[in-house]
């Protein structure tokens, strides 16, 4: 039998408030979803002004996270054509999301969750995403 660490609701909402302060930092408003290891949603905000075809896109981005245990820019990388994994984007689907904006939220270093964050561009996505694991592992 397995013992395993999931995240809670508190949880989310941490990191829902780290990716929320710093896309208010940098003046872009997201969409940011966390799911649990298996990629099921436990928490989704929209911030006024975060684009509504985003939406899925940060469900997606944070359910690819936690399935493949790695950033979603680790999975462009490998998605580009004559690589490994080109065309996975289209698998589980449509739902492998290879833009950058996605984590695996991780603990004593196992994957309890992702987060997806989606409205800005890559690089942004990114950057708040990263802020809000930040914002978990100090609290």
């Amino acid at each position: 039998m397995l013992t395993i660490r999931l995240l809670d609701i508190d949880d989310a909402g941490k990191l829902i408030a780290g990716a929320r302060a710093k896309a208010q930092e940098i003046g872009v408003p997201m969409c940011i979803a966390v799911t649990d290891e298996s990629g099921n949603l436990i928490a989704f905000e929209r911030m006024d002004g975060g684009k509504i075809t985003s939406i899925n896109l940060a469900i997606d981005k944070s359910f690819t996270a936690a399935g493949i245990q790695k950033g979603t820019d680790a999975l462009g990388e490998a998605n580009q054509p004559g690589m490994a994994a080109h065309g996975i984007s289209s698998s589980l689907g449509g739902r492998m999301v290879t833009v950058a904006g996605g984590l695996p939220v991780k603990v004593d270093g196992l994957v309890v969750g992702g987060i997806g964050v989606s409205s800005g561009s890559p690089a942004q996505d990114l950057e708040v995403a990263h802020a809000a694991v930040t914002a978990l592992c100090e609290s």
